[in-house]
């Protein structure tokens, strides 16, 4: 069972929501912490002594929750704290768990290194067999190198010391819960693969093992509301990742779908050779798909237009962090208020429970990764993603995967660079990240860069990013779809950055971005100084209003259009241009936001 946890504990909920086992013990709290400025803590010894001040984990350093609140630059920092491995989990493997830390972390426990990982975004384990014993202590020690120097995925952080145009206050070290688990020693399940099947009204299961075991067997077990709905099962000394069917009888299908997100409910077991359940897990599933049809994107068959918004997932206090798992589901819920039936999860792998969220609410989601960070100043050459780039975003796929609220998967975002006579580590990269989501996941489409640069001619969906602000100006930009002409977004030369547009499915993927700061200073040289938006910033909020509805109208009107993204859900730092302030409160008339866009789509028309 789970052991209880202090009241006040920061993020107490569990954090894996889609692969759930009872027993867990959640680490957030107070660690001790230090800030090693020039990456020399090794050498001082700081592994091996108490550190100098506490931090509040999950959140980052730079964040006024984590109570250091230190925005200068952070080029490690380290973590300490002693834990006592409940008793209960006598004849367990203990698996100690960091849902993210940023960016090159290395962990010791008992003085013995148990992990390292690259990468801020996505989580990784280590295994403590051997060294945390059920009933004794353990001392975990954590260090977190983050260097603004060189190539690495920092999504929106900035490189500059304060914040600038739409690059954000820095998230250094853990910024996600930290938990441990008991996990059987002989044999134990993995993360499954769900995948649903609407043509035959399955879901499909793969229940990757630690290890094969004579006379085992996996079983899953999927239920309603009204009880048990089918079970398979599978031999367990054979496959290293056995595989099981679940069709779900006519009388019991129920889709998933935004206004009905029906999930089912998932129990998966190992049983010995007596049928003694040896480990088990909840999980949960919803039967939906998305398929392509020429230039339609269709959900469950059917022309469902995506009323996207762009979602930052920063918080005033926690930066990175969601302060509580409340303000997770407030996002959701404030995207749904003003109209909109999902989200472009944007320069940032979100915590899990967001997805847990966006599933049983029926929010739209592109799974997206925080590339941003790879710029060189090479000329045509200028951005090299490295190798890190290919692993962080193959394990975020493998933690995503099973989630029925992502319709899409899109690696990039924005690169830049000329098209030319030679192949650059930027088309290498591109390509390595579109063929390796296809291959992880061959059941979603995948934009191989949102925007820019198309390096994949065989790309699943084309997109643009067009920020012309008058309603009338747009519409001549946006209109050549119809006869296979779409807007293609170039270098400011003219020089093309994508290849050329080949029929697929096309969104507008960012566009509106409109500059409405009503307490900032109306003169135009403070305006700039304490905000920025996009274009020419309203007059009032009528003058807003009818923009906002004009931009929208112009992409709803196109029948060829399968959705948009409008930028932004909320305020970030100095970026003003959000439909909610950044704390979350209401600067608009969201109910005129709604009504814009809630009216039927020509796409869903036809």
């Amino acid at each position: 069972m789970a052991l209880p946890h202090p009241p006040d504990l920061p993020r107490p909920e569990y954090p894996r929501p889609q692969f759930v086992r009872d027993a867990w013990l959640n680490l957030n709290g107070p660690w001790q912490f230090e800030i090693d400025r020039s990456d020399t803590g090794l050498e001082r010894g700081l592994q091996q002594r108490e550190l100098t001040d506490t931090i509040t984990v999950p959140f980052c350093p730079e964040s006024t929750l984590s109570g250091i609140g230190e925005t200068d630059f952070l080029e490690a920092v380290w973590y300490r704290r002693t834990v006592t491995v409940p008793a209960e989990w006598t004849g367990c493997r203990v698996l100690l768990h960091f849902g993210a830390v940023d960016h090159d972390t290395t962990v010791w426990a008992n003085g013995i290194e148990v992990a390292r990982h690259r990468g801020g975004f996505t989580p990784f384990t280590a295994d403590l067999d051997g060294i945390a014993e059920p009933g004794a202590e353990v001392t975990l020690v954590v260090r977190a190198r983050d260097s603004r120097h060189g190539v690495q995925a920092r999504g929106k952080q900035s490189t500059w010391y304060a914040n600038s145009h739409c690059h954000y206050t820095r998230t250094t070290g853990i910024w996600q819960t930290v938990w441990m688990e008991p996990v059987p020693r002989s044999i134990a399940l993995k993360r499954p693969r769900i995948t649903p099947d609407l043509s035959s009204n399955s879901f499909f299961l793969e229940l990757p093992l630690t290890a094969n075991l004579p006379g085992h067997r996996v079983r899953a077990v999927l239920s309603d509301a009204l009880g048990d709905v089918v079970a398979a099962q599978a031999r367990a000394d054979l496959d290293l990742c056995p595989r099981l069917a679940l069709t779900v009888p006519e009388d019991r299908v129920r889709l998933w779908a935004p206004g009905d997100p029906h999930l089912y409910g998932l129990r998966l077991e190992v049983l010995d050779a007596d049928g003694v359940v040896v480990d088990s897990a909840t999980s949960y599933a919803g039967l939906r798909s998305v398929s392509l049809h020429g230039r339609r994107l269709l959900l469950n068959g059917e022309p469902v237009f995506q009323r996207l918004v762009l979602d930052q997932g920063y918080y005033p206090d926690g930066l990175m962090t969601a302060p509580s798992d409340e303000a997770l589901v407030k996002d959701i819920e404030l995207g749904m208020a003003a109209g909109f039936n999902g989200a472009r999860l944007h320069q940032k792998v979100f915590e899990e429970r967001y997805l847990y969220h966006a599933d049983r609410l029926g929010y739209l989601v592109w799974g997206e990764f925080g590339d941003w960070g790879c710029e060189t100043g090479v000329r045509d050459d200028n951005q090299r993603p490295d190798a890190s780039y290919v692993t962080q975003w193959l394990e975020a796929l493998e933690r995503d995967h099973s989630h029925p609220s992502i319709i899409g998967w899109c690696p990039l975002n924005e690169t830049y660079q000329p098209l030319h006579d030679r192949i650059t580590r930027l088309d290498d990269v591109t390509r390595a990240m579109f063929l390796a989501t296809k291959q992880a996941d061959p059941t979603r489409p995948v934009i191989d860069a949102s925007g820019y640069a198309h390096r994949v001619p065989e790309t699943d969906v084309y997109d643009s990013h067009c920020y012309e602000q008058d309603p009338a100006a747009f519409a001549r930009t946006m209109s050549g779809l119809a006869e296979d002409k779409p807007f293609v977004n170039t270098g400011p030369d003219a020089r093309p950055w994508s290849v050329p547009y080949r029929g697929q499915p096309y969104f507008c993927s960012e566009f509106g971005g409109i500059w409405w700061d009503p307490e900032a200073v109306q003169a135009s040289g403070s305006a700039v100084a304490t905000s920025w938006g996009y274009g020419e910033r309203p007059r009032t909020e009528e003058e807003f209003l009818e923009r906002f509805t004009g931009l929208t109208g112009v992409l709803l009107d196109d029948p060829d259009m399968f959705g948009y993204c409008y930028t932004q859900l909320t305020d970030v730092f100095q970026e003003q241009n959000g439909l909610y302030r950044f704390d979350r409160s209401v600067k608009l008339d969201i109910e005129r936001i709604r009504r814009a866009q809630s009216r039927p789509a020509a796409y869903e028309r036809d």
